[in-house]
């Protein structure tokens, strides 16, 4: 995709140069751009070698090798072309005129563009721009119409209609024997009035047109002299006056363009005529634009002190265009900072929230797991009392192994059928109390049992165990303690464990740093679990010393 792109562009490069050189700068300022990714310099420099209409399809060709990030901004910074024609049509007799001016005709090489429009007249108004191609006018075309053959044809009809395309370069030449340059819109500097006298009736740079009233009743006459236009700028100009004179009094200067003297129209009159109008009455009232053709009456080094300061204000534009561009550019860095500060705080504000709201979430699911378990494990199944009480269902018993040592779960059973070599108390209704050779030093630390009398039950599995705990690691008892023994519940019948004592482990598991809700849930669990027994080490409470509460009598 990417060679056929730039096979294209250079067979399009090779149609429509032929200067090698300026072939390599395109092909410079294109590798500088990828280097430095400045795009406003980049068609800055394209448009020193796209420089006439014929190389303006350039601009097309050359928008497939810009980055897609660059593109929108590339259209804006490139001439806006139309193969389209749009039409207006305007009112020739309207006073304020058409409202624009023309450069151009077969005499010059080109076609008919329009230079400059007056704003807020009739052509800005009808969406005519400068830059603009004039093809038709009145229906004809006007491809090989000399400049003054254009200016007839709109004086043909009261309604002219013009067919337009816009192409957005001016040509720039001041004569036939010049050679003929372009200019973009956007660089295009105008001269006095424009280029073609008569079009344009207001609204110039430096021209304006005004109305002069001049009596000759008792002078020797009007002081100044006046001129036919050339070819390319038509009309009647003043050339010369004199100091002093009756036309300097009025304010008329060298290269203003009489227009119209006493109602006759003097934009298409020749100059026996124009001097038979003037002197045809005592009393004069002339209208003029002020300077439209100054540059007519120059002298070599007038014209030439003129071309410099033109060329000085073109380049003062041109250097405040790209100070704009540059400031522009700054800007929209700024602005494409700020919001992509903007966008990353409002990612971790939405990222912050999200990993709240799925904390949240994992925590109530835990919370509603645990109160599932705690329900199925210690939900009451019959009328509660009073107290909480651990209940379990009797079921049937697995084999059971032989250990010992009762270290761990997997060492935490009894072989029943080694009674004969554990000496077990037991009461008048059969059930186990204390294993007697039980070393609890097997499953604790010294530490944790200093000063406690340690003992392993072991209690038969028959109904509910009816036994309620509290404490736990985390409450003020800071360990697991019996609360509560309810009359005929397993731990009742089995009678060695009684209220105060401290539950130390479960079936082998240790239970010293648990919390109240584990513990629970581990004797639920051992309860309910397969097996006959349930292994449990206490510590048992001291007994009570009552001595200080006895009163003798």
């Amino acid at each position: 995709m990417e060679r056929r792109v730039a096979r294209e562009f250079r067979h399009k490069v090779n149609l429509l140069i032929d200067n090698e050189a300026e072939k390599d700068y395109l092909y410079d300022v294109l590798r500088m751009y990828h280097q430095s990714m400045n795009l406003p310099v980049l068609v800055g420099d394209l448009k020193l070698v796209i420089n006439e209409p014929s190389r303006l399809p350039l601009f097309d060709a050359i928008r497939p090798l810009i980055p897609l990030k660059h593109q929108v901004e590339y259209d804006q910074l490139t001439p806006k072309r139309s193969r389209k024609l749009k039409e207006v049509r305007l009112d020739r007799l309207d006073p304020e005129g058409l409202g624009l001016s023309v450069r151009g005709g077969v005499e010059f090489s080109c076609g008919l563009f329009i230079s400059q429009l007056v704003k807020g007249g009739q052509a800005d108004n009808a969406g005519l721009q400068v830059g603009d191609e004039i093809v038709r006018i009145n229906g004809y075309s006007i491809s090989s119409c000399t400049h003054e053959e254009v200016i007839n044809l709109i004086r043909t009809k009261k309604i002219v209609s013009i067919k337009v395309r816009h192409v957005g370069m001016i040509p720039v030449k001041s004569s036939p024997d010049e050679p003929l340059k372009w200019q973009y819109v956007d660089q295009f500097v105008s001269e006095c009035g424009g280029s073609v006298a008569g079009l344009a009736s207001s609204g110039g740079r430096d021209s304006k047109e005004k109305k002069v009233f001049i009596s000759l009743i008792g002078t020797k006459g009007m002081g100044c002299s006046i001129s036919s236009g050339p070819t390319q700028k038509p009309g009647i100009f003043i050339s010369n006056v004199k100091p002093d004179s009756l036309s300097a009094e009025v304010g008329l200067e060298v290269g203003d363009q009489i227009v119209e003297v006493n109602g006759v129209d003097f934009s298409n009159v020749d100059h026996k005529e124009a001097v038979r109008v003037l002197k045809s009455s005592r009393t004069l009232t002339i209208s003029v634009v002020a300077g439209a053709g100054k540059e007519l009456f120059m002298t070599e080094e007038e014209r030439q002190r003129e071309a410099r300061l033109r060329e000085l204000e073109r380049q003062e534009l041109m250097h405040q265009k790209r100070l704009a561009l540059e400031t522009n550019k700054i800007i929209k860095e700024q602005q494409e900072k700020e919001r992509l500060r903007k966008l990353e705080i409002s990612q971790k504000a939405a990222e912050e929230e999200e990993r709240y709201r799925r904390e949240i979430e994992q925590i109530t699911a835990e919370e509603e797991k645990f109160k599932k378990e705690w329900e199925e494990d210690w939900g009451p199944k019959e009328p509660p009392k009073s107290l909480k009480t651990v209940t379990a269902e009797v079921h049937s018993p697995p084999r059971s192994k032989h250990k010992k040592d009762l270290k761990g779960v997997a060492h935490d059973q009894l072989e029943t059928d080694d009674v004969d070599e554990v000496n077990i108390k037991q009461d008048k209704q059969g059930f186990q109390k204390y294993v007697e050779d039980f070393d609890p030093y097997s499953m604790f630390t010294p530490d944790q049992i200093i000063g406690k009398d340690v003992r392993l039950l072991r209690i038969k599995k028959e109904g509910s165990l009816d036994l309620a705990v509290e404490g736990g690691i985390d409450s003020p008892i800071g360990k697991i303690v019996v609360s509560a023994i309810y009359e005929d519940g397993a731990a009742d019948k089995h009678g060695g464990i009684v209220k105060g004592d401290e539950i130390l482990a479960v079936n082998g598991k240790i239970l010293i740093d648990s919390k109240l809700a584990e513990a629970q849930a581990t004797l639920a669990k051992a309860w309910n679990m397969g097996g006959d027994w349930i292994d449990l080490v206490i510590a048992a409470s001291p007994p009570k010393e009552y001595d200080d509460e006895m009163t003798f009598f």
